[in-house]
């Protein structure tokens, strides 16, 4: 029998690209006192037991930004993972277009809107590297499509849909 390493506590924590009529997207600043402070990040934040990104990240936005966003709004754009003693990151990206409200930090130091081009010179934690090239990526590709965004739910098939083949 081979003796299989220890696997880290998977965390999930969901991310919101905000973006506006302009195509800038917001960033906050992380708080005086918390792991990472003075860093710029997404906003959003960890799910809770039971609850489903998509629910959590329109949680997160009410409590750090005191906007409204509806699940249907979220279009996700990336995923980046890093160790972390004792746990994994899962940080998952959710694009999202439209929302109710005007953000305010009201768990962050700052807030800021900017171009997605110029977001490599804000000082991020490192697994935002990867999701700024992501979401770069991503917003050439829906700008240049006519699709209807994607909110990436899959919804299993009605029972009274009939099948092929049978």
């Amino acid at each position: 029998m081979i003796d299989s390493p220890t696997l880290p506590v998977l965390f999930p924590v969901v991310a919101a690209a905000l973006v506006d009529e302009d195509g800038r997207v917001l960033l906050q600043q992380r708080p005086a006192g918390k792991a990472l402070a003075g860093l710029w990040e997404f906003p959003g934040g960890k799910l809770e037991p039971g609850e489903t990104p998509e629910a959590a990240l329109v949680r997160e936005l009410q409590e750090e930004l005191a906007i409204t966003v509806a699940a249907e709004a979220l279009e996700p754009a990336g995923f980046a993972t890093e160790p972390l003693p004792g746990r994994h990151l899962l940080l998952l990206l959710y694009v999202i277009r439209a929302w109710s409200g005007t953000p305010v930090a009201l768990e962050a130091d700052g807030l800021t809107w900017c171009q997605p081009a110029d977001m490599h010179a804000w000082s991020m934690p490192p697994a935002d590297g990867p999701l700024v090239r992501q979401l770069a990526a991503y917003l050439v590709d829906s700008s240049s499509s006519d699709a209807a965004p994607d909110s990436g739910t899959v919804y299993p098939p009605r029972s009274n849909v009939p099948r092929s083949g049978r």
